[in-house]
């Protein structure tokens, strides 16, 4: 009878590590990169706000990436955004820390996804001073 708990015992604990470990693995994997930053100083395809103003209906989202400037905050992460064609309203997350201050007259690259609608948005992963 003990052989048998005991042989219960080690399949469950085999089964239980060939389930958990590789969830672990991917945990681990998806939480370093996206911490982790790319330096690439090459091009990238940018979109103007124009371009994604042409486009507001409430189901458009798309991956865009804007450059210019957050002239004007409206709350703790909700800011306009110009890039010197038009404005709109841009979202940032919560999980974005500058190593500066940044004002209105700095250049930065927005990485984030447009939404159309009533009020139109970019909501912003990722900042890049210029």
């Amino acid at each position: 009878m003990t052989k048998l708990i005991s042989v219960k015992n080690t399949v469950i604990a085999i089964a239980s590590t060939m389930i958990l470990v590789p969830t672990l693995a991917f945990a681990g994997n998806h939480s370093e990169q996206k911490g982790a930053a790319i330096s690439y100083s090459g091009p990238i395809d940018t979109v103007t706000v124009a371009e994604l103003l042409d486009s507001t209906s409430m189901f458009t989202e798309r991956n865009a990436v804007v450059e210019g400037k957050l002239i004007k905050q409206i709350n703790a992460d909700t800011f306009i955004f110009s890039d010197g064609t038009k404005e709109i309203q841009v979202e940032l997350d919560d999980d974005i820390h500058l190593p500066q201050a940044i004002d209105a007259t700095t250049k930065v690259r927005l990485f984030g996804e447009y939404e159309g609608g009533n009020t139109p948005e970019i909501e912003v992963d990722r900042v890049q001073v210029l």
